[in-house]
């Protein structure tokens, strides 16, 4: 997206807003669509078991992916306000802070993720024959929860500076490598209801490095520009 679509103090608005909104939706849709790209390729080719543990697993991921989402979403709007203010000079101590803050965030939800993950799944009523799969993707899924929470901090900056178009293709590329690790964990390699929740994390883990490589350089374009 390029200055002039990004920038909403000028001119008509509505079309701007729109065509900033699509993205922003189809990135939460695909968002949402991992829990159930999970289920359907453990119902293909897994157990009833680690089926009925990826409906409790994703039901818990993506309540904690949407309470992250929302927090974020606070960092867009400052830096929306800021860059519409032109006090440039005040994104980066909201860019540290907002770092601090999910960094601890991130940590929190990985400890109770991974070390709770058994009275987690009981709370969520996970059948007696599935429990431990639940546990399994529960605890796996926590493991990578730091790379999902960087993806959210990484896309609230990018919206912020305007541009909603780039997380949306870095989820849909993270989606397609999903299903292909699932179908490759599941019905290869039969890891039934691990498969799904290592897929969820790896293919961020792989693109997030690769992305934030690049963030200081977009980020300092955006604004200089």
């Amino acid at each position: 997206m390029n200055k002039q679509e990004a920038d909403f103090t000028q001119g008509s608005i509505l079309k701007k807003l729109f065509w900033f909104m699509m993205p922003v939706l189809g990135a939460l849709i695909l968002q949402a669509a991992y829990g159930a790209v999970d289920l359907l390729v453990v119902g293909r080719f897994g157990s009833t078991s680690g089926l009925s543990a990826v409906s409790t697993g994703s039901q818990i991921l993506n309540l904690v992916t949407f309470v992250v989402t929302q927090l974020a979403m606070g960092i867009t709007v400052l830096i929306a306000r800021y860059l519409g203010e032109k006090r440039t000079d005040q994104i980066a101590p909201v860019l540290g802070g907002s770092v601090i803050v999910f960094t601890l965030i991130s940590a929190g939800l990985c400890i109770i993720l991974v070390c709770f993950a058994r009275p987690i799944s009981v709370l969520m009523q996970a059948p007696e024959e599935s429990l431990e799969l639940t546990v399994s993707y529960v605890r796996i899924c926590g493991g990578g929860i730091f790379f999902i929470v960087a993806y959210n901090l990484l896309s609230a900056i990018f919206r912020g500076l305007g541009d909603s178009k780039s997380p949306l293709l870095f989820v849909l590329v993270a989606c397609i490598v999903n299903i292909i690790g699932d179908v490759l964990l599941v019905a290869v390699f039969h890891m039934d209801a691990a498969g799904p929740s290592a897929g969820n994390s790896w293919p961020l883990d792989c693109l997030w490095l690769c992305r934030s490589s690049l963030l200081s350089f977009l980020f300092w374009h955006s604004v200089l520009s």
